[in-house]
C-alpha cells in the first residue's frame, strides 16, 4: 500500500538558498507536496541539494542524525530546515 501524500515546508540557507523553488523566499521556506514515505534525504535530492552540502538537517528544530537521513521520519506538517558546512574564525 502506498503511503499517503503529506505535506512539508522546507528551508534552505546560507549557500544553500539559491536551491529553493523559483519565487520563493528562501528563509519563509516552501510547501512541498511529498509521498508520505519520503527521506530527508530523498526531500534533498529532490530539491537538487548534494548530500555532502546538506552538513545541518533540523525536523521540526531538531537534528537529524545523519545515520537516519535515509529512513521515512518526516511527517504531514513537518519543517525540514537545511544548512550547509559553515566555516568561521
Amino acid at each position: 500500500m502506498d503511503a499517503l501524500p503529506m505535506k512539508i515546508q522546507v528551508k534552505l540557507y546560507a549557500s544553500l538558498s539559491d536551491r529553493m523553488p523559483d519565487g520563493v523566499p528562501p528563509h519563509e521556506g516552501a510547501l512541498l507536496d511529498l509521498p508520505g514515505d519520503t527521506s530527508p534525504h530523498a526531500l534533498i535530492d529532490q530539491l537538487d541539494v548534494p548530500r555532502e552540502l546538506a552538513h545541518l538537517i533540523l525536523l521540526n528544530g531538531v537534528y537529524v542524525n545523519p545515520e537516519d537521513r535515509d529512513k521515512p521520519v518526516l511527517r504531514d506538517g513537518d519543517v525540514v530546515a537545511v544548512w550547509p558546512p559553515i566555516a568561521g574564525g
